[in-house]
Formats: structure tokens, C-alpha cells, sequence
């Protein structure tokens, strides 16, 4: 072939890798951006805003869901890690930088020239096997007095053993059953605040004051509604209301409002917590009756407050039951207080499910979210245990999995085997990282440790990132959920076969330009 001719040709894989190859860098940027908080000696990653606001932080959906990314594959990644987080709590940086090194070695097989599609098989191939040996080498956690429980609390937990005790404290007073409950979310009862201490209580926060300090801060053994709504007339239309009828049936409303309100009175209600807003009718009449009442609460902690007291949680049409159904709409709490200097109200010894708040204590406001993100983390960590075990950490088992899975090559169909070889680098990528961040040569303990594992057997051999040597993470206590490195590796399979699928990058037209389009075709049409 001339020099001309292979120029040409040169150019042709240059604009066929065209959009893999761009997709491919931003995937690699992002991966990038986290991978060096990976392991106990990674570093923390500073982000700055427009306004010089700065978040200092070692936790990689924070530094993902923070950092500015246009690019849409770069997009399609933090959506993973989103995921990530959202389902297991935990484990986003590990997602994020096998999805990195899934990408990278697909790119590279393809520019050898291996078609995308065998690529892609490979990589089916290759997480389905990957995916299975993970399942079996995962040890199930059935006590919560297991050692696995609080090594996880710690490793997840960055080591912060004040916090890992807390997350522990509050897992064993809810009980592995509800930690098994799907819908239930462990980090969701994780709260930090400035200048407050660290504790673990049977109860709820709500981040809100009261709206009227005229109301005892404390009260004891009191009934509890919960509005998911605003607590004020229903609204009329301005037009309607010019209307005698309207202004009529504005006036029924409101006295229709003022009955519901002497309902809850006659109830004997103590706390009245409220979506939205309450007006001021509402307010001075549940002040003169003593009833502590909370506006604008999330709904989060609305619901965690009604689960807590076995409150229904109604809406405002559904004050206008009878005082009989409304009473079995109450929850019960055993107290109330609202703290004046956190600027919250607690909620304690509900008469429902059993509902523990861990309560982080931080000395300075710039350290607050950081405390809340290790405790959160910690807490995930250990519900992924309950749920589906633990496995041996520091990166041991992802280079088992991969040296496993030398053995499927062999059995892989054609070019289909360059893609099982793409997850078996991505897999021993998060060793190679962390050896890295502690300041070790990679390549030498990465060598060191596959030498090792042949040698002895044991899947559980690793790095000690303290001095380097070879070790056994599960006599180390170095152990991870299974669950938060199974989904990891499924979810960075799924971003990675999304993207090698992406031939080509079309920017799309403006939606104002086609629906002006549209308009000009359908005014065409009428003359």
C-alpha cells in the first residue's frame, strides 16, 4: 500500500473511532476525577463554585454529582453513580472506575481492530461469569454482632470509629429485619449537625422549629397528626371570587376550614406536622389549644415521622372526617421536645415501628456534610452486609475474579474472548489504584499478589497499604459489603457496553425550532 493510501485509510479509522474515542476521553476524565480518592490512603478532592464556596471531600458521588460536566457521556456516567448510590448507599467511586476501565480497554481493542459487537459479547461474557463468582465467594452475615459488621461500618466509615460505633448502636436497635426491608433506607436516619453531640435514639428529627414559641418546647404522651398538604382554606379562583357565588362559596370554605380546625382541637392533638404552609388562623387557634405545630417539613421526614408514631398521613380534604375516623388517623408519641440551639424538633418513643436516628456531631460547619457523607456511607455499608454478605477488600477480590476469568477466555467464541480480556484489566484496576494512592509501584504489587493467590489459594490476598507487603484482608478486617461490589460491576458493565455502542454524535435541533416548525407546516395547511 502507497503512503498515500494508508494516510487515507489512517483517516478513515480516525473518523470511524470518532465518537467512541471523544466518548471514551470523557469517561476517562470523569474516572479520573475520582480514582485517586480510592483505598485508606486516598486523598480528598477540593470543588470550588462560582462564588468560591469550597466542599472538601474523599466521597465519590459528592465529587460527581458536584463537578461540572457537559459532556453527555460524562453525564451518563455520574447518572450510574447516581444509581449507584440511590440503590446500595455506597461504592460509587469503585463503579465509576471499573466503568473507566471497562471503556478504556474496549477503545483499545476496537482501534486493534476487534468489531464492536465481539467486543460487546466479550463483555457480556466475561461480568455474567464475573457477576456469579462474586455471589459465591460472598460470606453471609447473620448476627449483627458478627466481626464483618463493624469492619465494614469502619472501612466504609474512612476509619472514623466514633461514627462506625454510632451506625452499629442504631443498626442493632432497629434489628436485621428491618435492614433487610427493601424499602427501607439505612443512611436515610443519619442526620449531622454543628455543635451537637454524638447520639443514637429511638425517635425522629425534624428539621424545622416550631412555628410558635408560645408552645411548651416539651410535651409527653401526645397524639400526632401528620398533613401531607398545607394546613389553610382551599384556594378560589380571583375571577370566581368577583362572583357572588364565588364569593359565597369562598365564605363556606373558609368556615368549613375553621370546623376542621376545632376537630384537631377536640382531638387532643399535641404536634401537628405540615408539608406546606400554615395560615395564620391556623396558628393562632393551635397556639391558644398548646398543640406544637411544624410547617414545610420534608417529605421524607414526614414519613419517617408518621412510620415512627403510626400516623396516617392525610391530606387537607381529609379533615372533614368524623372525629371517630379521624382519631384512628393519630400516631403516638411517647415525647416531643424542640431544641432551640440545633433548631429542630424530636420525636420520641413513637407508638409505631421501631425508627433509631444516628445524630453526628461536628465542630465546625465546614465539616458537618463530610461527617454526615462518612456516616451515611458507613450505614449503607452495613445494610448491604445484612442483605447480601460480605466479601474479602483492598481490591483482592476483583483480581481473583479476573484471574478466574483467564480461565473462560479459553472458552470464549472468536474475537469474542478480546472482550472477556476487557473486563478482566477493568477488574484489576481497583487494586492497581489503591496500591498507587498509598505510594506503591502498581505493576510490581500487582504482580506480587497474582503470584501470591496462585501460590496459596486464597482469593482473600492483597496489599497492606501500610507497608506494602502481601496480605490477607479478611484476617486484616479488611472486608467489604457484597452487594455494594456486585452492583458496582454490573452498573460500570452496563455504562461501558452503552457507550461502545455509540457509533455516532448528532446534536439535536432546538425543541423551540421544531415545535416553530411545526407551527409554520400546520398554518401552511390552513390557507
Amino acid at each position: 500500500m502507497s503512503l498515500k493510501k494508508e494516510a487515507v485509510a489512517g483517516a478513515d479509522v480516525d473518523e470511524r473511532l470518532a465518537a467512541l474515542m471523544t466518548n471514551s476521553n470523557a469517561i476517562r476524565a470523569i474516572a479520573s476525577a475520582v480514582e485517586g480518592t480510592l483505598g485508606p490512603k486516598g486523598l480528598d478532592t477540593m470543588l470550588v463554585d462560582q462564588f468560591g464556596e469550597v466542599v472538601i471531600t474523599n466521597d465519590g458521588v459528592t465529587i460527581l454529582t458536584m463537578m461540572e460536566a457537559s459532556h453527555p457521556a460524562a453525564r451518563m456516567l455520574i447518572n450510574i453513580a447516581r444509581a449507584q448510590q440511590e440503590e446500595i448507599g455506597d461504592g460509587t467511586t469503585t463503579a465509576t472506575v471499573l466503568a473507566g476501565a471497562l471503556v478504556g480497554a474496549g477503545v483499545e481493542q476496537v482501534a486493534r481492530g476487534v468489531p464492536v459487537a465481539r467486543v460487546i459479547e466479550g463483555l457480556r461474557i466475561g461480568l455474567k461469569k464475573a457477576l456469579q463468582i462474586m455471589h459465591e465467594r460472598a460470606r453471609p452475615v447473620t448476627d449483627l454482632e458478627d466481626r464483618a459488621i463493624r469492619q465494614v461500618a469502619l472501612i466504609a466509615g474512612r476509619g472514623h470509629e466514633d461514627i462506625g460505633d454510632l451506625v452499629i448502636q442504631a443498626a442493632v436497635m432497629i434489628g436485621k429485619d428491618k435492614l433487610r426491608d427493601n424499602t427501607f433506607k439505612f443512611p436515610d436516619t443519619v442526620v449531622a449537625e454543628e455543635g451537637a453531640d454524638n447520639k443514637v435514639f429511638m425517635g425522629v428529627i425534624v428539621n424545622k422549629e416550631r412555628i410558635s414559641r408560645q408552645v411548651p418546647a416539651e410535651l409527653e404522651d401526645l397524639g400526632v397528626l401528620i398533613i401531607d398538604d398545607a394546613l389553610e382554606p382551599e384556594e378560589i379562583d380571583e375571577e370566581a371570587l368577583g362572583t357572588e357565588a364565588g364569593f359565597a362559596h369562598y365564605m363556606q370554605l373558609r368556615e368549613e376550614f375553621n370546623v376542621n380546625l376545632q376537630k384537631i382541637v377536640a382531638l387532643n392533638v399535641g404536634l401537628v406536622l405540615v408539608d406546606r404552609g400554615i395560615s395564620d388562623d391556623a396558628e393562632d387557634i393551635l397556639t391558644d389549644a398548646g398543640i406544637m405545630a411544624v410547617q414545610r417539613v420534608a417529605n421524607k421526614e414526614l414519613r419517617r415521622a408518621a412510620e415512627h408514631t403510626g400516623a396516617r398521613i392525610l391530606k387537607r380534604k381529609g379533615l372533614k372526617k368524623s372525629l371517630p375516623e379521624l382519631k384512628r388517623c393519630l400516631g403516638h408519641a411517647a415525647r416531643v421536645y424542640h431544641d432551640e440551639q440545633l433548631e429542630q424538633v424530636w420525636i420520641l418513643g413513637g407508638g409505631g415501628k421501631p425508627m433509631a436516628t444516628v445524630l453526628v456531631g461536628a465542630a465546625t460547619a465546614e465539616v458537618v456534610g463530610e461527617r454526615e457523607r462518612i456516616a451515611r456511607d458507613a450505614a449503607a455499608a452495613i445494610q448491604s452486609a445484612i442483605k447480601d454478605g460480605v466479601v474479602p477488600g483492598g481490591g483482592s477480590l476483583e483480581l481473583a475474579v479476573a484471574l478466574e476469568l483467564e480461565k473462560v477466555r479459553a472458552g470464549a467464541r472468536g474475537m469474542a474472548a478480546y472482550g472477556v480480556d476487557c473486563v478482566v484489566e477493568a477488574l484489576k484496576r481497583p487494586l492497581s489504584q489503591i496500591v498507587a494512592n498509598a505510594g506503591f509501584n502498581p505493576l510490581e504489587k500487582l504482580g506480587d499478589v497474582i503470584a501470591a493467590q496462585a501460590e496459596t489459594g486464597k482469593s482473600s490476598l492483597a496489599v497492606d497499604c501500610e507497608n506494602g507487603q502481601v496480605a490477607d484482608m479478611l484476617a486484616s478486617g479488611i472486608m467489604d459489603p457484597a452487594g455494594v461490589k456486585i452492583y458496582a460491576l454490573k452498573a460500570a458493565g452496563e455504562v461501558a457496553e452503552a457507550i461502545l455502542r455509540i457509533d455516532t454524535i448528532i446534536k439535536k435541533r432546538e425543541e423551540r425550532e421544531i415545535e416553530r416548525e411545526i407551527r409554520t407546516r400546520e398554518e401552511g395547511k390552513m390557507f
